[in-house]
């Protein structure tokens, strides 16, 4: 029987397929498929929404000590447990928060999440036109980027191809940014992939069409051009200011938090 899709979006989305493997129900057989696929091939894919929303977490408390008081969650992905806006307005209520993503039921969702939350929006807007997230009425209505803003991109830029240009995404914000403003971006790297996981990876994003791009981590360094990184660096997400025992990191994800200066 075919599922009940009020938005006409039966297709795959990262947006959802990251949902369901946080255990999530906002998402369709299509995105179930493709995510079992991607355990199937890759049995580490399953502690990797794990990784990346504990990275969140302490990167948003780290800038919060920072006294970064607005935040821009670029490809914020559907709502979970502790999302951005909670645990920025556990300290400061009256803090700005905005969420992007091109997918437009993680918008909506996070728009019925936040309909009585008047320091939090969300809006449909594409990483790959920044110009457009920047701005978009609704984000400088909330965010006023002459003072410190909190860029977050986590697990976004990797689903940008190499030409579809995701260093001037990055660039655009960085650009954007006031000093005192950071960046938190948590991404994966090709670094302990062999050829045969290269190989599959490839060939999984050809059969579901949903891209996932494995960088380098000079590549993923040079998203903080000009900025300063804080201690401990670019690290394997786990191993960025953990606040208790971890299990070993997959060495996929590697995560960073930098300034301007």
């Amino acid at each position: 029987m075919r599922e009940h899709d009020p938005h006409g979006l039966l297709g795959p989305a990262s947006s959802r397929i990251y949902d369901f493997s946080i255990g999530g129900k906002d998402n369709y057989a299509s995105d179930r498929e493709v995510a079992l696929q991607a355990v199937e091939t890759f049995p580490a894919a399953r502690l990797l929404p794990r990784e990346n929303r504990k990275f969140m977490r302490r990167a948003v408390r780290y800038l919060l000590e920072a006294g970064v008081r607005q935040f821009l969650d670029v490809g914020c992905g559907l709502p979970g447990k502790g999302n951005v806006h909670q645990i920025v307005h556990g300290v400061d209520p009256a803090a700005p928060v905005v969420y992007v993503d091109h997918d437009p039921v993680a918008v909506i969702h996070y728009q019925a999440l936040l309909h009585a939350v008047p320091a939090a929006t969300a809006v449909h807007a594409d990483a790959r036109a920044p110009r457009g997230i920047l701005e978009h009425p609704e984000v400088t209505a909330l965010i006023d980027f002459d003072r410190p803003v909190g860029v977050l991109m986590f697990s976004v830029l990797s689903h940008l191809l190499d030409e579809e240009d995701p260093d001037a995404t990055v660039g655009a914000f960085r650009e954007a940014m006031a000093p005192g403003g950071h960046l938190a971006l948590c991404d994966f790297t090709d670094e302990n992939l062999t050829p045969a996981e290269r190989a599959a990876g490839e060939d999984l994003a050809r059969r579901t069409g949903v891209p996932v791009t494995f960088r380098s981590r000079t590549r993923i360094a040079d998203y903080f051009a000009g900025m300063d990184l804080a201690e401990p660096g670019l690290v394997y997400a786990p191993e960025w200011r953990p606040d208790r025992p971890y299990e070993p990191p997959t060495g996929w994800l590697l995560g960073g938090v930098a300034g301007k200066r």
